[in-house]
């Protein structure tokens, strides 16, 4: 028998997915959108514009709005109709924590458990709800971190009976946007629909204009551009700006977000040579006589990069690795500083600065030679 999912659908690209994710699943939905008074309601019609597509194309999708406003302007937040102002910048900046609606998906998840519940018990089958909280929402909104709802369901269950009937899905809990993107393709392709038909019907930004196009510079916008980028797609929503534009603004978001996380975490020498294009004088680093079994990460971003089975001594005074590792996929640049020709060698995932890349190494590992800066990798040896 197919399975049921009972869902939250607020007309959001992290709800799209999940509900696409459980139509791939075969699962017959129900949907749930609330209305509490958000200065974005847009997403509300978008939501529905999206039922009535799954609709013409076969899928029957149970959809119904909530109204929930007279108790839930009550709460205060930058989301609900008031004079608060929708902070823009970087979605993990700890303005963004003005964007929190107080218990909001605990009374969301308790409408839909009840829901939930009901249905099982007309249809006499076991029922799942599906969220699309995910790793990206933890730092800022306390209701989509894992052990709330591992809390939340175990106090339902002791509150109800026939609660063995009901469980929580949340398949993006460890994943981030990216994964979300990626699983929408998936499941787009698995079950014959367009995506960017189903995604151009969603919006994720708080602060959209008067003709409900998104504008670029909210947290929310910032992460859904900067996923949509990281899979090389264009985002197939209408922003106030070209998507060139939106995109720039969001990159140059992140990279001051992350140069002051850098800063902090970083010494002064790591942070010269990684974020500055730096080199630290030969023969100064801690790992360039390293000879310990073990692997090399990234010193910003923990990315794996090689094994001590590609280092070798090169006699130049900084590691030097004859390979990377498949996973690494180091970036390769065109370097002319300095009056010479040389090729930088960069982290694939932070942009992090490595060191260089040249002709001179082991021809019997294909004659290249990393010669890499200690300050920019870290050690993690490997037991014998």
């Amino acid at each position: 028998m197919a399975g049921r999912t009972v869902m939250a659908l607020s007309g959001g690209m992290d709800s799209t997915a999940v509900l696409l994710h459980a139509l791939a699943k075969e699962h017959t939905v129900s949907c749930i959108s609330y209305n509490y008074g958000q200065k974005h309601s847009v997403e509300l019609e978008r939501a529905s514009a999206n039922i009535a597509y799954l609709q013409s194309k076969g899928f029957d999708v149970a959809h119904h709005v909530v109204d929930l406003t007279s108790a839930m302007h009550l709460f205060d937040s930058a989301l609900i109709q008031g004079n608060q102002d929708v902070p823009e910048g970087h979605y993990e900046e700890d303005q963004m924590k003005d964007t929190v609606v107080p218990n909001r998906n605990a009374i969301f998840a308790s409408i839909l458990y009840g829901y939930a519940l009901s249905i099982s018990k007309r249809e006499t089958t076991k029922v799942e709800i599906a969220l699309g909280v995910h790793s990206g929402d933890h730092a800022i909104y306390p209701d989509c971190r894992p052990e709330f709802y591992t809390s939340l369901e175990h106090a339902f269950a002791v509150g109800n009976w026939d609660s063995e009937n009901v469980k929580f899905d949340l398949p993006f809990i460890d994943g981030d946007k990216i994964t979300i993107l990626k699983d929408a393709l998936d499941s787009c392709d698995r079950i014959g629909l367009n995506f960017d038909r189903i995604f151009e019907n969603t919006i994720t930004s708080y602060n959209p204009d008067e003709q409900g196009r998104s504008s670029g510079r909210s947290g929310s916008d910032v992460e859904r551009i900067l996923a949509f980028h990281a899979l090389d797609l264009v985002d197939p929503i209408e922003y106030v700006e070209p998507w060139e534009q939106v995109l720039e603004a969001a990159l140059q978001t992140e990279r001051e977000h992350k140069d002051q996380y850098y800063r902090e975490k970083l010494s002064e020498l790591q942070y010269h040579v990684t974020r500055n294009s730096g080199t630290e004088q030969a023969f100064t680093g801690i790992y360039w006589d390293e000879k310990r079994r073990g692997r090399y990460t990234c010193i910003c971003c923990d990315h794996f990069l090689f094994t001590s089975e590609m280092k070798f001594d090169s006699g130049c005074g900084w590691p030097s690795f004859h390979s990377e590792h498949p996973m690494a996929n180091i970036s390769q640049i065109e370097d002319r500083t300095y009056g010479m020709v040389r090729t930088e060698v960069r982290c694939s995932k932070c942009d992090a600065h490595l060191g260089h890349i040249f002709n001179d190494g082991p021809q019997a590992h294909g004659g290249m030679r990393y010669c890499i800066n200690s300050a920019s990798i870290n050690f993690e040896e490997l037991e014998e």
